[in-house]
């Protein structure tokens, strides 16, 4: 049987989200982005087995997040969730609350709205099962 869907389950997804998301970018200046541009950029090392096993990882766990997303929300939901958040960051720069200037700043928050609507994409089908009472074919097991 299995395990029913809770709180603890979106937040376990939400941070293995946050985990993919800033490993492969951030402006920190350490993620995957940077590293690879380092190793393109000195053209005597190209590729190394842990650089090969790093690109498989995050491959995988893309992979899994963005087909979860994509089967869970379809297309145009994943458009919707997109431009919802997109709303509201423009809606915070409209009030003052948050600068386009500090480019940093803004880029944690895009990075954060990401890792939230893959975690949502990947929570999708349990949370539409919790509000609508009704299950995907996926789910005959339950």
């Amino acid at each position: 049987m299995a395990q029913r869907f809770n709180a603890r389950g979106f937040w376990l997804r939400f941070l293995f989200a946050l985990i993919l998301v800033f490993a492969t970018f951030n402006p920190s200046g350490f993620s995957y982005y940077h590293w690879a541009s380092d190793i393109i950029a000195d053209s005597s090392v190209f590729l190394t087995p842990p650089f090969a096993l790093i690109t498989i990882i995050l491959l995988i766990g893309w992979t899994i997040y963005l087909r979860a997303t994509l089967r869970s929300l379809g297309g145009f939901g994943l458009l919707l969730s997109f431009a919802f958040f997109a709303i509201i960051i423009w809606w915070l720069v409209d009030l003052g609350l948050l600068s386009i200037d500090k480019f940093s700043g803004l880029t944690y928050i895009v990075l954060f709205l990401t890792a939230a609507v893959l975690s949502v994409g990947m929570s999708w089908s349990h949370i539409r099962r919790r509000l609508s009472g009704q299950a995907d074919m996926d789910d005959v097991d339950e």
